[in-house]
C-alpha cells in the first residue's frame, strides 16, 4: 500500500485529510454501507478477472474431441426385417 500512496504523492495527513471528507460528506452512518459496498464490488471484480483468465488459460489446453462416426446399424435392420433362409447356389450351364 505504501508504494501506490508513494506512486500518486500522498502521505500519511492526506490519508486523513480525505477520510474526514468523506466521513463529513456521507456521514458516519453511510459508511459501513459504503464500505460493505465497495468489499463486494473489489471481490466481484476479482472473482470475473479470475474466471476470465482460467477461462483463457484452458482455451490453449482444450481442444474439441472429434465426434466418432456412428457405425451403420446393421441389428436394428435384421432385427425389424424377418431374414431369408439362404438357398443352395445352383449353376446354369
Amino acid at each position: 500500500m505504501n508504494a501506490m500512496l508513494a506512486v500518486f504523492g500522498i502521505g500519511g495527513w492526506e490519508v486523513v485529510l480525505i477520510l474526514a471528507v468523506v466521513l463529513i460528506l456521507f456521514g458516519a452512518k453511510k459508511l459501513p454501507d459504503l464500505a460493505k459496498g465497495l468489499g463486494s464490488g473489489i471481490k466481484e471484480f476479482k472473482k470475473a478477472t479470475r474466471e476470465v483468465t482460467d477461462e483463457i488459460q484452458n482455451a490453449g489446453n482444450d481442444t474439441p474431441a472429434p465426434t466418432p462416426k456412428a457405425p451403420a446399424n446393421t441389428t436394428a435392420q435384421s432385427q425389424s426385417q424377418p431374414q431369408q433362409p439362404k438357398l443352395p447356389e445352383t449353376k446354369t450351364i
